[in-house]
């Protein structure tokens, strides 16, 4: 819709995922829009890099974030809000839908 805009499908995906869900790791991105890991890697690399987003380790995982400190966030958000509301609602719905994982370990 707006890749355009933000360069690519996948740069608009990864900035949608991660506008609804406030964090998203590569993997996980990959596996919701059935796209390649290494194409939506690639556009987290250069958002990272262009400072906005930003990413931590936790264990053998990358989740990232909006880079809080990033001058334009607010337009971005802005411009995200705006770009979401025309999604389909059932995609809106699927991509707001926090999953959290079962603690599989027995207490």
């Amino acid at each position: 819709m707006n890749e355009v805009l933000f360069g690519s499908k996948n740069a608009e995906r990864v900035l949608i995922y991660i506008y609804s869900r406030q964090e998203g790791y590569a993997r996980e991105i990959a596996r919701f829009y059935n796209t390649d890991l290494k194409s939506i890697q690639n556009q987290l690399d250069k958002m990272e890099a262009g400072g906005v987003l930003v990413s931590r380790e936790v264990g053998r995982t990358r989740p990232y974030t909006f880079n809080p400190r990033y001058s334009l966030l607010a337009e971005l958000k802005g411009l995200l809000e705006k770009a979401f509301s025309f999604y389909p609602m059932n995609l809106q719905q699927e991509l707001v839908m926090n999953r959290p994982r079962l603690n599989t370990r027995n207490k």
